[in-house]
């Protein structure tokens, strides 16, 4: 007769709760076999999905929101598993813990627990597929980078600059290379979701990046049936922990054997999977999807064209994340060659317009060993500005930046580079320009402090004096300059 078996009686809240039972080997467990369980608080009572993890284990996992106590019952078409029940007890999450990330105030995000999240990803998509010795380093440069995201394939990636095969593939093959769609590969998800694991302990959220195009092992050509069975996978195994984000697709358009049809069956298979309702998104090549679809928690875009977010804010009525804007590097194909400086430019640019921006790398290696694949060590000279600008946008309004179309400054290139709280906080970006002196007009009533910030260099100058009313700020001529306005936080009328 299965037992559960757990190594502990409590969990934190929005930790991971683990039951696991032993049960048949026979067959084909990964189909033949349904187990899941009812977990209950009080009133309240959540249904979640168990997965087959080889060796005749089976696992339940639960992520707890309640303090208290919890019970569980599983269900099984097997009796082996079915009828098992427990308890523990839900207890104070740690400090670091504030669970998983979810939208709010319509445009921008913050963790469970009402701590305030500003996105401030990278790309690493294949990092988790390099074998311990790579990965390792990689946490270690991620432990001290200013990134708390990380877009990152479940499934390993082809393309230039990565193509050594993977440690773990992740279903049963063949002698031949031929795979078993019907057997998962316990060993791959276990690494995978370790990967995953390791990030949370850094406080960095896992966007997973569930399909992609780049692919010589035939999982772009799955059949349907097996789409379906490997995301309900997927989502049974991680879906528990606080930090991961679901992607459908990297470049989903370039993925040939799937219609638009197809990715909205696979975001509703999601939805329907997930009991946690972790966010969700799906990034582009070159059409964009309908982000306006109530599968889709937010947008993540491939784009650097910034001209369009008011656009697509008043559109989706969602958060806008630029996932990719291209990337900071040296490699011949263009995506991949731009400087730091446009790198961070870009980030500046999204921010002040409204959205959110993320990182990527590209530098040459001798063994291919580039960031955005793989992973291991930053280069480049973005990262620190991008560190500057992510703790200015957590000393900036807390409900974070929106744009601010009122005209209260002269100077005319200010469409979709102001951002902030009306009457509060302005955050202005030049950019490449380099003016002299730049006249504002705010209340004649409300007392105002200014500052000059120096995006590359990582300076902020305080401008000596209180403003009000109609006022002239001189700048030192240089490009990549902000401006931040403030309300004084005792300001008086004058």
């Amino acid at each position: 007769m299965a037992t559960p078996r757990n190594t502990t009686n409590s969990v934190e809240c929005w930790g991971t709760y683990e039951t696991v039972l032993h049960g048949p080997e026979i067959g084909n467990p990964f189909v033949d076999i349904k187990i899941s369980a009812e977990f209950r608080f009080k009133h309240r009572a959540v249904e979640v999905d168990g997965f087959y993890d080889g060796s005749g284990i089976y696992r339940v996992r639960f992520m707890p929101d309640t303090v208290g106590g919890w019970t569980y019952l599983t269900k099984s078409n097997v009796p082996e598993l079915d009828g098992k029940s427990g308890r523990f007890i839900c207890i104070t999450p740690t400090q670091r813990n504030h669970g998983p990330v979810q939208v709010r105030n319509t445009f921008h995000f913050d963790y469970a627990d009402g701590t305030h999240y500003f996105p401030i990803g990278t790309t690493c998509y294949a990092w988790a597929h390099q074998g311990d010795e790579l990965e390792e380093q990689t946490l270690k440069t991620l432990r001290s980078s200013p990134f708390n995201k990380v877009r990152m394939c479940v499934f390993p990636k082809d393309y230039p600059y990565n193509k050594v095969n993977p440690q773990y593939y992740p279903f049963e093959r063949d002698a031949t290379g031929s795979n078993d769609y019907t057997r998962f590969c316990p060993a791959f998800f276990q690494h995978f979701e370790m990967r995953v694991g390791d990030l949370m302990e850094l406080g960095i959220e896992a966007d997973l990046i569930l399909f992609h195009p780049y692919d010589r092992w035939g999982y772009d050509g799955m059949s349907s049936e097996v789409n379906d069975r490997y995301l309900r996978y997927v989502v049974a195994r991680l879906s528990a922990y606080r930090n991961v984000w679901w992607s459908m697709a990297n470049e989903f358009d370039f993925c040939r054997s799937k219609s638009m049809e197809d990715w909205d069956h696979l975001f509703r298979v999601v939805q329907e999977s997930d009991p946690y309702q972790h966010l969700r998104s799906i990034h582009n090549g070159v059409l964009i999807y309908d982000h306006s679809k109530p599968w889709v928690t937010h947008a993540s875009i491939q784009s650097s064209d910034f001209s369009r977010i008011q656009e697509w804010r008043q559109t989706y009525r969602k958060p806008i994340i630029y996932d990719e804007v291209q990337y900071e590097g040296n490699i011949p194909e263009d995506f991949g060659d731009i400087s730091a400086q446009e790198l961070v430019r870009r980030f500046w640019e999204g921010t002040a317009a409204g959205a959110y921006v993320g990182h990527g790398e590209t530098y040459l290696h001798p063994l291919d060993i580039l960031w955005w694949s793989k992973g291991v060590v930053l280069h480049g000279q973005s990262p620190s500005r991008i560190a500057f600008l992510r703790k200015i946008l957590e000393n900036g309004p807390p409900e974070g930046l929106n744009p601010i179309l009122s005209q209260i400054c002269s100077w005319r290139n200010t469409t979709n580079r102001v951002a902030g709280k009306e009457g509060e906080y302005y955050l202005y970006y030049l950019g490449l320009h380099q003016p002299a002196e730049v006249k504002f007009t705010l209340a004649p009533n409300v007392l105002y402090t200014v500052e000059v910030i120096d995006t590359w260099e990582k300076t902020i100058t305080p401008v000596e004096g209180k403003f009000q009313g109609a006022f002239t700020i001189k700048l030192p001529c240089k490009p990549y300059l902000a401006i931040c306005i403030r309300k004084l936080d005792q300001g008086k009328p004058v």
